[in-house]
């Protein structure tokens, strides 16, 4: 059974908050490259890349279910930043928006009784969990250390790790 235009129509969207996703976090990448840390750029351009597939997943599971993936324009993201600890809670307020916008995917899933869509969509649930998680140690890790430039290094040398 082809996916239906209600849930076709709200995976679109949530295509293109992927693809903003990824773009305010490869500007973020940037920023902090700007200010000499090369760690939280690295880990911003994975972070990137994770949300680029993040939309390419939604956008074969579209075309999977004999639907019609119709691209938006991307609305352009933030560039500067007052601190890092300022780019981390934007990222932690930015997840937490992102899971809303799941959780309101599996409501219409749901809705529509579509179990394909549902079961899908239960794993960008699941991650969710991680991505805020993770976002809010960083975000408290900044807040310990802020105006610490020694922690700041050394939680920059840890952040290159990501791959």
């Amino acid at each position: 059974m082809a996916i239906a235009k209600e849930m076709q129509d709200a995976i679109n969207e949530q295509i293109n908050a992927e693809l903003y996703s990824a773009y305010l976090y490869l500007s973020m990448s940037s920023w902090f490259e700007d200010q000499n840390l090369s760690g939280f750029s690295n880990w911003m351009r994975c972070q990137y890349l994770e949300e680029t597939m993040h939309a390419m997943k939604m956008y074969n599971f579209v075309n999977e279910r004999g639907g019609r993936v119709t691209l938006k324009p991307i609305a352009g993201p933030e560039v500067d930043w007052e601190a890092p600890d300022t780019v981390f809670e934007q990222v932690a307020e930015h997840e937490a928006h992102v899971t809303a916008l799941i959780n309101n995917l599996v409501t219409i899933a749901r809705k529509l009784n579509d179990y394909a869509s549902e079961s899908f969509l239960l794993w960008f649930v699941d991650e969710q969990v991680e991505e805020e998680d993770t976002a809010d140690d960083i975000l408290t890790r900044l807040q310990m250390i802020k105006g610490d430039n020694n922690a700041l290094y050394t939680l920059d040398t840890e952040m290159k790790g990501r791959v």
